[in-house]
């Protein structure tokens, strides 16, 4: 069925007579139906990937290109004088994830699609999502998210579970979103909610009674958890999420006819992060309730689960007391203390147990014990796992450990985000990185053709200015395209460091206060949420917006150095900022950021990386080379022995050195207290000179001289361009169907 039949037969209008939203919900129609066509017959064996997050952004344009019809789409709207970029804003993004583990699940479910094989996304259906971020008197508000309509890419099923909790049983819905591989078959996206959800019971932000579990379970993502309510809505929600995928499995093993003895024959559950992990003992016990003893459904289990760690944070690694545990799912405790049990009478070390002296349950642990793999996310973290964080695990089982650098979906990070420079490397290169990003390579022999040069720098502006206009109508800023786009988007946490990137923003004021103005005008925008309960995060938010006020108020600093922070950043402002970036801020403290998603996409949109030898920074400067990347920073040994040794002290840097003292106390200096909040400016202040955990004080003189060194090189456009073209050319190797593969190869093994 075709888009003027569907709006002929629904509301009885040609294609031009309909308004923007009705051919979009008749587009919706379309590309569903289209996806069914295309929907996978059962095979032999599955990957069931679960996730507490899939951040998968609006999917209208996203399937148009996979199901190859985008561009016919396109033209017939424009002979009707529909423009499709209108139709897109239509769409509200689903709000399913954060930040970049969300989207790296949205973007292996493509490539799991793209390459053909047989493979579901589970997770959770959240109403609100995590939440929509306002800014008020230069500070974050939360407010509730609404994204579902009555139409929409949601597929209700007529599948559903029940779910036993200590003093309820809850019956779920499950919902499904067709994921369409380009050019390929279609998988789904099983999201599950509960029967009895209630939207009403959030009142103005994003506060609701915590304890009304059937009628709040899915509202949220991540609720706040700094009381013991929310951690509890925590465990409820994890439970809820592997019970059901268990569930599901085994009904699909059932329909198949396999038999479930043999289930790690048939299933492999990637497992990721540690949110998903009481789905070991889950399935357990639902084997054991098949009649299966506990040690052959130990063993089935082992060889079926998989797990993926995101993260070098320790705190990032859950551990639950056992006393919450028992208040939502006692029945799942004998199986966790005899997994335990077993652990500790084979190994003495107290470090490798499940359930440590402060009977709290260590869900990384028995990942590692009781699936069959366990992969970091880019080589440096991998490394650093096996060397340091997880060695004690590595030790006993070196065969589990393996590396899968993270990859993004180049089609939509480059063909739906970039038209302009994907249809130009099209022109050069022919169709076949569409399919083998690797052959984005055959873009270097144009290192030296000045036209092909002088194209991308004018690709560049064209998007810059399509970036301009978008600021201009959405956040009433004013920006100037003839200026250096610097850009730092991502979550909001200490250790990624907006607070060093504000400390240049002060330097760079302070220096154009003294007449020292760059030769060309800077840019810099932020994009970020803090989670509701993290204090100094949502600070450091507001000494951004405070500095962003001070400059636009100031007409000798103004047209020289532009701060933006957008509101709400989202996967949607992602897809209009990053191919207008020339500089990707990526400036973690090195050993902290496990991989990154965000450099890979701007390395493919020809931005040129600023960082630190962190997560896939370190293989993307092995790919570019020195020339076309700039590090600076301590290397992730030299930080690891720091915290080893506790010998580093902001407080010694922050006395010793004039400089930095300088910029760090401009903070709670009378231009900015004007301003801001004394308190909010104050904590951020207190924190770098006494505490500063994840060092910014250490590495900023380095940062600031390495950014000054890019801004001067960006003057000769020449050879910046080349740069670009480096960096776009060498960006295939962090396709996810490259990732995927790998997956597949090395723990999946699907036929």
């Amino acid at each position: 069925m075709n888009l003027q039949q569907v709006l002929e037969q629904k509301l009885g209008k040609t294609i031009a007579d309909a308004t923007n939203e009705q051919v979009y919900y008749a587009l919706l129609s379309v590309v569903k139906e289209m996806s069914k066509g295309k929907e996978r017959k059962a095979g032999n064996k599955k990957v069931y990937y679960i996730s507490a997050e899939f951040l998968i952004g609006k999917l209208l344009s996203n399937n148009l290109i996979n199901l190859g019809i985008y561009d016919d789409v396109k033209a017939l709207l424009a002979e009707n004088q529909k423009d499709i970029t209108e139709i897109e804003e239509v769409e509200p993004e689903p709000s399913l994830g954060n930040g970049g583990l969300g989207r790296l699940a949205a973007c292996f479910l493509d490539s799991i699609a793209t390459l053909g094989l047989n493979g579901a996304g589970v997770g959770l259906n959240y109403h609100y999502g995590l939440f929509q971020q306002v800014f008020e008197n230069r500070k974050q508000k939360e407010v509730k998210n609404p994204w579902m309509e009555k139409e929409s890419w949601l597929t209700k099923t007529n599948t559903s579970f029940q779910v036993t909790f200590k003093d309820f049983t809850l019956t779920s819905e499950l919902y499904d979103i067709d994921v369409t591989g380009y050019e390929n078959a279609t998988n789904k996206l099983h999201l599950f909610d509960v029967a009895t959800i209630d939207e009403s019971l959030v009142g103005e932000g994003i506060n609701f009674d915590k304890k009304d579990i059937a009628k709040n379970l899915t509202l949220f993502l991540y609720p706040d958890d700094s009381d013991r309510e929310g951690q509890l809505l925590r465990i409820y929600q994890q439970y809820f999420m592997v019970s059901n995928a268990a569930q599901l499995i085994l009904k699909e093993m059932d329909e198949n006819g396999f038999d479930v003895k043999k289930l790690h024959e048939h299933v492999v559950v990637q497992i990721n992060d540690t949110h998903p992990s009481m789905v070991i003992p889950e399935l357990i016990r639902l084997l054991m309730g098949r009649g299966i003893s506990m040690d052959e459904a130990v063993e089935i289990v082992t060889k079926t689960c998989a797990y993926t760690n995101h993260t070098i944070l320790a705190e990032a690694l859950e551990k639950w007391p056992i006393s919450f545990l028992e208040e939502v799912v006692p029945h799942l405790l004998p199986i966790i203390r005899e997994l335990d049990k077993r652990v500790k009478e084979k190994y003495d070390d107290k470090r490798v147990a499940i359930i440590d002296e402060s009977d709290r349950v260590h869900m990384a642990h028995m990942d590692i014990h009781y699936g069959f793999s366990v992969n970091g996310v880019a080589a440096l973290h991998t490394d650093i796992l096996k060397e340091s964080e997880l060695k004690v695990f590595y030790d006993i089982y070196p065969e589990k450990f393996n590396n899968k650098t993270n990859g993004i979906t180049f089609r939509r990070w480059l063909m739906h985000c970039n038209p302009k420079l994907a249809a130009y490397i099209t022109e050069l290169i022919g169709n076949g990185w569409k399919k083998d990003a690797k052959e984005l390579e055959k873009l270097l022999k144009f290192i030296d053709d000045e036209t092909v040069l002088e194209k991308l720098v004018a690709i560049k502006t064209e998007n810059k200015v399509a970036l301009k206009k978008y600021l201009a109508e959405t956040e009433q800023i004013e920006v100037d395209e003839n200026s250096i786009f610097d850009i730092q988007i991502k979550r909001l946490h200490e250790y990624k460091r907006q607070q060093m990137n504000a400390l240049y923003v002060i330097y760079k004021y302070l220096e154009i206060k003294a007449g020292k103005r760059p030769e060309t005008p800077i840019t810099m925008i932020f994009g970020a949420k803090a989670a509701p309960a993290y204090i100094l995060a949502k600070d450091i938010i507001h000494l951004i917006l405070c500095l962003q006020e001070l400059i636009a108020n100031d007409p000798e600093v103004s047209p020289y150095l532009k701060v933006v922070m957008v509101e709400n950043y989202n996967v949607t402002k992602a897809s209009k900022l990053i191919p207008a970036c020339d500089v990707s801020e990526q400036i973690s403290l090195a050993s902290k950021e496990a991989s990154g998603t965000g450099n890979m996409k701007f390395m493919l949109n020809g931005a040129v990386t600023l960082g630190t030898m962190d997560g896939a920074n370190v293989e993307i400067h092995d790919l570019v080379g020195e020339d076309n990347i700039y590090i600076f920073g301590k290397k992730s040994e030299e930080v690891i022995k720091l915290y080893e040794t506790g010998s580093y002290s902001s407080w010694d840097i922050y006395n010793n050195d004039v400089e930095i003292k300088k910029i760090v106390d401009f903070i709670v200096g009378e231009e900015l207290l004007a301003i801001g909040d004394a308190e909010n400016l104050g904590r951020v202040h207190g924190d770098l000179i006494h505490k500063d955990w994840f060092m910014a004080l250490l590495d900023v003189k380095e940062y600031i001289a390495t950014k000054e060194k890019m801004f001067a090189d960006y003057a000769d456009r020449e050879l910046w361009a080349k740069k670009m073209l480096v960096n776009t050319a060498k960006a295939g190797y962090f396709s996810s169907d490259r990732t995927i593969e790998d997956y597949n190869r090395d723990i999946w093994k699907l036929n």
